[in-house]
């Protein structure tokens, strides 16, 4: 039956016992561990009495292992080997930084901009975390979040405005064939409508009641569905910025600011982990840049 840890006998002790008996000198063991020969010595009594069986011969001139002081070295050294590559695999993986983002915000704007990142931070091993639920920064591990979001934030919260929430309403070319743009409200209300959670058709149309038109739990399925020729969308200008510059879709109406905005959010801590900075700093002034362009700003 494996004993239990509690049972263990302590590491101190361990160490001066498996040096000693790699040495077979206290005075070796000693100086290998910057501590004093009589300590080691001690140290190596108490573990035998820890354990009520002899694990040296002590003789004048040098030490001898027991039969069981030999046995037993073989699975400390064992143990202190694993201890020791265990440790150097951790301290060889590259420094993790999660951030925990929106769908849309992962599918828009940080997935194309991977590369750029790991240009910028080869070191940073970024873990994204794609939800629309709020993150427990301690509960989820989260070092980063981007949310939309207001003011006030908690005192424990650092908040940082990353872009304001622009909406416009945006469609494929295929589907507006040769209307002249921006398209008016009454045209709009004609036109297939798509809708996510956000809900913003009603306040933008000024109406009340039901809006006929495909639901989507995601902005950026919306979005898939507008480029694809099935409706309108609405969503911010950040998530579309890239596919009106390639003409995937198209602006047909713009419904201005409408709060709330999306926010760089962490913990406070004192001091930060310098890969977090990093990553926190690369938000901020990268994650809008064309993908193409970010990799060439310093």
């Amino acid at each position: 039956m494996t004993q239990s840890r509690r049972s263990l006998p302590p590491l101190n002790a361990l160490r001066a016992f498996e040096a000693s008996g790699r040495r077979l000198s206290f005075r070796a063991a000693a100086d290998e561990l910057g501590v004093t020969q009589g300590a080691v010595a001690q140290q190596v009594r108490a573990l035998e009495e820890h354990l009520g069986i002899a694990l040296f011969q002590r003789h004048p001139r040098g030490l001898l292992l027991t039969v069981s002081g030999a046995a037993y070295l073989v699975d400390v050294t064992r143990a202190f080997d694993t201890l020791a590559d265990a440790t150097g695999r951790l301290l060889q993986r590259p420094d993790t930084v999660t951030i925990s983002v929106t769908p849309t915000v992962a599918a828009k704007l940080l997935i194309p901009r991977l590369g750029d990142l790991q240009a910028a931070l080869p070191e940073v091993e970024l873990r994204t975390v794609a939800t629309e639920a709020l993150s427990d920064f301690e509960r989820d591990q989260v070092d980063i979040a981007v949310r939309l979001t207001r003011p006030p934030f908690a005192p424990d919260l650092e908040a940082q405005l990353l872009f304001r929430q622009d909406l416009v309403a945006v469609a494929s070319p295929r589907l507006l064939g040769d209307r002249m743009l921006p398209l008016s409200l009454e045209q709009l209300r004609a036109l297939p409508l798509l809708h996510d959670t956000q809900g913003h058709w009603a306040s933008f149309l000024k109406t009340s009641g039901k809006l006929p038109g495909a639901v989507f739990n995601q902005t950026t399925l919306a979005l898939d569905a507008a480029m694809a020729g099935q409706g309108v969308a609405m969503a911010c200008k950040a998530f579309v910025a890239a596919d009106l510059a390639a003409g995937s879709l198209v602006q047909v109406a713009e419904a201005g600011a409408m709060g709330p905005d999306f926010y760089l959010l962490r913990k406070r801590s004192t001091p930060a982990r310098a890969s977090v900075e990093a990553v926190w700093e690369w938000c901020q002034h990268r994650l809008l840049l064309p993908p193409e362009l970010g990799s060439q700003t310093v």
